[in-house]
């Protein structure tokens, strides 16, 4: 087993480092989120802090973890005597991004009751995560199946298994510990609200610091051991800290004045539901016990504030996690008056500190007119008649108000990656039939199996209880779900768009297709058209934040060289196509239609689009032409997509004039 990095060996990183000793000192915190860039050891001091865990007493040979001192009656290896047991170190168990429903809570034992006509249970990581570490790296990547499982769990502190004639509940109550890049995209709220607290880190940009990390993560390449043991009495130490912690955790008081302040500070910032309130009063309360206090003063409940609400308090996917500390120290101070014992100014240096988070999160783009407050725009274009030639480059105007969009899919049936977008063929999802297996057998359909095992027992000379099985016996099952798809815009921002108007409808249909993307678990990328060419404003990726980042402060101005915007596209397509071969691309286009600039241009942006076509890309055209009199361009450039024409209003979910859900309705039509 390789030698961990010693947990008091991390440079800085002061927020993680007390996130994860606060969930240390008391489980009952509720885990930590570490968000951050690639590269800023998430992953290393997650895995650090397991050497710091203290042992844990078990039923010896219990599979499920049992505690001796209260073992679990339900457990499906009970019934378990009380006292004895054995002391082990708590485990930290890895769940990989690409692990199997069965891996994760446990399955039937398929050799022993084929073979032995026995009905045996095989735990899953749930299991062996109990009263332990359950580390999720890249959770924003985890797939949803995945994700109501652990939600699941982590509400009840069980896991529950009705399958294939097995009916098993086991005790399941983990520390959640997960790391992510948010530029790979965002959380579901859903299990973005069972993390505790969340830290966000960044590498530091002192020279100093930077110099010392380098030289301490090479001593540690050079010689773990080594190295380990240099740090082993500040190891000791730290782990001796966490046990007198957690022996004094139960003596802390949290007085009404900390309760008042805590149950304002999520008043204030409006919190959807009472699970903040809750985490911060044992988050304040572990902080104290830290500090080695029996009381819970006003600064334990400004760092818990800052730890526990900064991602809760989002409204929607597209805003950044944070809170106005200002906000917060107007809070604690009008509700801390009554209570002498809290001091509404907290000392940043006192017990128990360790920095406070960085709260400001992803930079948030300049709103407006660029970031230019109410300074008047320049002259904007005619809503009719010939766009503007050259530059003339307008300030970029605010999204409208996001709506509900109608269902776009793609048609056919597909195999890409778990979603919740376009029908697939899923390794999970309703059965809908087996098969033979194609390769390796990856999902038995046991049913299936014994049916085309069952005529041929006596000839195989069965005598006991099992089956006798042999490999054409085995069915693979055949289940349908839903695939995130590539959904990829191509936004025209020249002079016909540019009316300030039209242009932030523009942007508010676009910024509520991209929510629909994120709460369907689809890849982004943009492309935007304007002047002489195109460019790539997002490449593909997971994070429809930084799409919507890229679309608020999108300029517009000049000719629209539409043929460049489509060929811009197939060159993306063509390239994710390699990429990523199993996961189908849906195209947007939000455009008037207008074709200007070069020789031909209406003739050019035709044949780009026949392109699309002929490849079977499903496409679909938001047609953004307004005025009295329209010309129907987009109509005819969604014929030569192959794909469909919607205005912004049947883009609508609630739109009385409908839209046709699936793009293979209009090719048909074509």
């Amino acid at each position: 087993m390789s030698t961990p990095y010693p947990f008091t060996a991390i440079v800085g990183m002061d927020d993680l480092r007390l996130g994860l000793l606060l969930n240390a000192v008391s489980p009952a915190v509720g885990g930590v989120l570490v968000r951050g860039e690639k590269g800023t050891a998430k992953s290393t001091a997650v895995r650090a802090l397991s050497a710091l865990i203290p042992e844990v007493p078990v039923v010896s040979g219990c599979r499920f973890s049992c505690d001796p001192a209260s073992p679990d009656p339900a457990c499906p290896d009970g019934p378990h005597e009380l006292g004895g047991g054995v002391a082990r170190p708590a485990r930290m168990v890895e769940l990989p991004v690409g692990a199997s429903e069965d891996r994760l809570v446990g399955a039937l034992d398929i050799e022993r009751a084929l073979a032995e006509g026995v009905k045996a249970f095989e735990p899953g990581l749930l299991a062996d995560a109990h009263r332990g570490i359950l580390y999720v790296d890249e959770v924003n990547l985890l797939h949803d199946h995945l994700v109501d499982l652990l939600l699941d769990a982590a509400a009840m502190g069980a896991s529950y298994v009705e399958r294939e004639g097995v009916s098993v509940r086991h005790a399941a109550r983990f520390l959640l510990v997960g790391t992510m890049n948010p530029e790979e995209g965002e959380l579901r709220p859903q299990l973005l609200d069972r993390f505790g607290l969340t830290v966000e880190v960044a590498a530091s940009r002192e020279p100093d610091q930077r110099v010392e990390v380098v030289r301490r993560r090479l001593a540690y390449d050079d010689d773990p051991a080594g190295f380990a043991a240099r740090w082993a009495d500040e190891e000791s130490a730290l782990r001796a800290r966490i046990v007198a912690a957690r022996a004094l955790l139960p003596d802390v008081r949290l007085g009404d004045g900390a309760l008042r302040q805590i149950a304002a500070t999520c008043a204030a910032f409006e919190v959807d539901g009472m699970r903040a309130d809750i985490v911060m009063a044992r988050t304040a309360t572990a902080l104290a016990a830290w500090a080695g206090r029996t009381e819970v003063l006003a600064e334990d409940v400004r760092q818990a504030a800052l730890l526990a609400l900064p991602h809760r308090r989002r409204r929607n996917p597209f805003d950044a996690p944070g809170l106005d500390e200002n906000k917060l120290d107007e809070t604690l101070e009008e509700f801390g008056d009554d209570n002498p014992d809290l001091d509404p100014d907290p000392d940043p240096d006192g017990p128990g500190g360790g920095g406070q988070p960085p709260q400001g999160g992803p930079e948030v783009p300049p709103q407006g007119d660029g970031g230019q407050g109410d300074t008047p725009a320049q002259a904007e274009p005619a809503e009719s008649g010939t766009p503007q030639a050259g530059g003339g480059e307008q300030q970029p105007v605010r999204a409208a108000e996001p709506f509900r969009t109608k269902m776009l899919s793609v048609p056919g049936l597909g195999e890409g990656a778990a979603g919740r977008r376009s029908r697939a063929r899923t390794e999970h999802g309703r059965t809908t039939g087996a098969r033979r297996p194609q390769g390796a057998l990856t999902k038995l359909h046991l049913a299936a199996t014994v049916q085309a095992a069952a005529p041929h027992q006596r000839a195989r000379g069965r005598s006991g209880r099992g089956l006798v099985v042999r490999r054409d016996d085995l069915r693979q099952a055949n289940r349908e779900g839903r695939e995130g798809n590539l959904v990829l815009f191509v936004v025209d921002a020249s002079g016909s768009m540019a009316a300030r108007q039209r242009m932030s409808a523009v942007k508010g249909a676009v910024l509520s297709l991209l929510l629909d993307a994120y709460q369907r678990r689809d890849k982004v990328g943009l492309i935007t058209f304007r002047g002489k060419d195109a460019e790539v404003a997002l490449p593909p990726t997971s994070s429809v934040d930084t799409a919507a980042a890229r679309l608020e402060t999108l300029p517009t101005g000049g000719r629209t060289p539409l043929a460049a915007g489509l060929l811009k596209a197939h060159d993306v397509l063509r390239v994710e196509r390699m990429r990523d071969p199993s996961r189908r691309p849906l195209l947007v286009v939000v455009t008037d239609g207008r074709a200007t600039g070069g020789v031909d241009p209406v003739a050019l942006a035709s044949r780009a689009a026949r392109l699309h076509s002929a490849e079977g890309t499903a496409a679909i055209v938001v047609d953004c032409e307004s005025g009295p009199v329209r010309l129907g361009l987009s109509s005819t450039l969604a014929v030569d997509l192959g794909g469909t024409a919607v205005t912004l209003d049947e883009l609508r979910a609630d739109s009385i004039t409908g839209l046709v859900k699936d793009v293979q309705t209009a090719r048909r039509a074509a």
